[in-house]
């Protein structure tokens, strides 16, 4: 766990002031302690893709929440995904072709038989 300026140090693209607006803006969210923000290893690299849309891909303030947003939904859905596919593989067999089956047939827009 880092403090702010461990974080400075570390992310040299980033100075104190920025670091401290994008923590008001919830655009990073350390864990607040008694003695301020600790930030981990994902906060650091949530920092630096911070910086690279900013300064590399020049994108505009109200652009940064946004694609932000994007992608913690994608993160989110992918998670999802993941435990969707550990609950799929603990089915039977069978019970995994039928999922399979009905999957591949909504995938190709084709409806599926109820019953």
């Amino acid at each position: 766990m880092l403090d702010e300026r461990d974080v400075v140090a570390r992310v040299a693209r980033v100075e104190l002031r920025e670091l401290r607006l994008w923590v008001r803006e919830g655009w990073v969210k350390p864990v607040e302690t008694e003695t301020g923000p600790v930030f981990d290893d994902l906060d650091v690299a949530r920092i630096r893709l911070v910086c690279d849309l900013r300064q590399d891909l020049e994108l505009p303030d109200d652009a940064v929440p946004v694609i932000l947003s994007l992608l913690d939904q994608l993160h989110g859905m992918r998670r999802d995904l993941r435990a969707l596919v550990r609950a799929v593989e603990a089915q039977t067999p069978e019970t995994r072709r039928a999922i399979v089956a009905a999957a591949s047939e909504l995938m190709a827009g084709e409806p599926t038989e109820r019953g």
